[in-house]
């Protein structure tokens, strides 16, 4: 299929994320114990990754008349507590891949694992310090409030996602689903980015509960497309265990559509076969799982809401920046719905 995504997308995911890329190699340049902290921190940031929330931050800010270095501090901030989150959801999660390789955890064992996540959450501080310098002590105030309020939604979400799988909770409608992904993706993802961004900009003086729908509805297109890759995505570009989210009994869209469809003996087989550990979870269990979502059309039916949640981002995208002159920071910002679906 023949992608309509807009090239600045690609072009100035790359165009951020090498200014902070850089600016993490600075960070995290020097440090003792390095064989056992540093070299292990630097891990993580420097597999690769897309830069999606570092470098909306940088846009927004640049789309409502900022300079790149007025938000780059903050966007370094996000990075750095973006990848201690993932070291950390990964041993939550019994996670084995991360971006092609193998996750923390099994390369140095859990315990060193979370510290190295602990040491990237702790020095996503820094940049946010030095925020002070450069835009002021109420400016930065102001940034390290958003900052505390969107740590505090993710870890909410993240509780509520790993209290249905330790209680095996299998009652839950499309809106449960949907509220979870708010808090556990969306803050940290697309609404925090987005509302810093234009925080810095502005100097305060703009509203940004009116970036709370556009970055829910960006953020839940972004969460979905990434459940569905796990089903359908490459093995080679994908970077994680396919039907990895199925093996860790993660409550997706999918797996509560099927539920909600399947029939009385499937959904006592289901409720089964997710109460087990992940680790006794069978091969057999995760294949019949999966071909029960193709048969009862649970990938499809995704499919089409994350194609309505990218509309409804599209549509929120220019009550937000139309107002704003033409840019590159804009075309991306109007175009990023559409790269969040045909991303692989």
């Amino acid at each position: 299929m023949e992608s309509t995504t807009p090239p600045i997308v690609a072009e100035t995911l790359e165009q951020y994320g090498s200014l902070v890329r850089a600016a993490l190699d600075e960070l995290l340049r020097e440090g003792e114990p390095r064989r056992y902290l540093y070299d292990l921190v630097a891990d993580y940031p420097t597999r690769g990754g897309r830069m999606l929330r570092s470098s909306l931050c940088i846009a927004t800010a640049r789309a409502f008349g900022a300079e790149v270095e007025d938000a780059l501090n903050s966007a370094l901030s996000l990075e750095l507590m973006h990848n201690g989150f993932l070291v950390h959801d990964d041993i939550e999660d019994g996670g084995e891949q991360r971006r092609g390789r193998p996750t923390m955890h099994l390369l140095h064992g859990v315990p060193m694992a979370i510290n190295v996540g602990d040491a990237l959450v702790v020095m996503s501080l820094r940049p946010l310090l030095a925020n002070v310098g450069r835009l002021g002590p109420r400016l930065a105030l102001r940034v390290l409030e958003e900052t505390e309020r969107m740590a505090r939604e993710s870890v909410e979400g993240q509780a509520i996602e790993l209290g249905w799988r330790r209680d095996n909770t299998l009652h839950l409608q499309d809106e449960d689903y949907l509220q979870m992904i708010l808090k556990k993706t969306c803050w940290y993802t697309t609404i925090y980015p987005t509302r810093v961004g234009a925080l810095i900009a502005t100097r305060d003086n703009t509203d940004l509960e009116s970036f709370v729908r556009f970055g829910f509805f960006l953020g839940a297109a972004f969460q979905i497309q990434d459940d569905l890759l796990n089903l359908v995505g490459n093995p080679e570009t994908y970077g994680k265990e396919l039907n990895g989210d199925i093996r860790e009994a993660k409550r997706t869209l999918m797996l509560i559509h099927l539920m909600r469809h399947a029939t009385p003996l499937e959904r006592a087989r289901l409720t089964e076969a997710l109460a087990a550990p992940r680790d006794e979870r069978r091969d057999t269990d995760v294949a019949w799982v999966r071909q029960c979502m193709d048969s009862y059309g649970s990938i499809d039916y995704a499919r089409q809401i994350a194609h309505g949640l990218a509309g409804a981002a599209m549509h929120e995208s220019q009550l937000l920046y139309s107002g704003l002159p033409d840019s590159r920071d804009k075309r991306f910002l109007e175009g990023l719905a559409t790269w969040m679906l045909e991303r692989v």
